[in-house]
């Protein structure tokens, strides 16, 4: 077993049939089990493409696995804010007042780097730089990168896949 399977939680490591693949060309999500690709979801990743740095607003890149499920049981459309639910559910009148915030909705998969120096440790921390995939509100567009740097899902495609992942599961991003 290689240092990065070793860095895995266990359940990586006893559910080793199940990962995500995010395509940042495509703007797609694919959910993959035992080899086989048995969903894929549009997605819209960071406005300022590929990139690992903290403070970029871009995606990074590599092997990553969910480190944190934060949501379950919400309602769809529930605001998430620092990874706690406001209590909120998002709505157009919600969003005129504030204007400012990105949206953060209804479940969290909150993504850690594998590769040391790629996008794990220092300054290229996916962890922390609250990389997560999310859902976002239904006006957002899918397809086409917009976000500051996380996973956008539409809402009902967040959830779905939510339930049906565990922690450790791995994600791969590629251009």
């Amino acid at each position: 077993m290689d240092k990065v399977a070793l860095d895995m939680p266990d359940a990586a490591r006893r559910h080793p049939v199940l990962h995500l693949e995010v395509s940042l060309r495509e703007q797609c999500l694919s959910l993959w089990q035992a080899g086989v690709r048995v969903a894929d979801y549009p997605v819209s990743t960071a406005l300022l493409g590929p990139g690992e740095q903290a403070g970029s607003g871009c995606t990074p890149r590599g092997r990553h696995c969910v480190r944190a499920r934060i949501g379950a049981g919400l309602p769809a459309g529930a605001v998430l804010v620092g990874r706690r639910p406001t209590g909120e559910l998002w709505s157009p009148v919600l969003a005129e007042h504030y204007p400012e915030r990105d949206w953060i909705l209804s479940r969290i998969l909150w993504l850690s780097g594998l590769e040391p120096g790629v996008n794990r440790l220092g300054k290229v921390d996916s962890m922390r730089r609250y990389i997560y995939i999310h859902g976002t509100p239904e006006t957002e567009p899918m397809g086409i990168p917009r976000s500051h740097g996380c996973v956008r899902m539409r809402n009902q495609d967040v959830i779905e896949l939510f339930d049906r992942v565990v922690v450790g599961t791995g994600v791969r991003i590629v251009e």
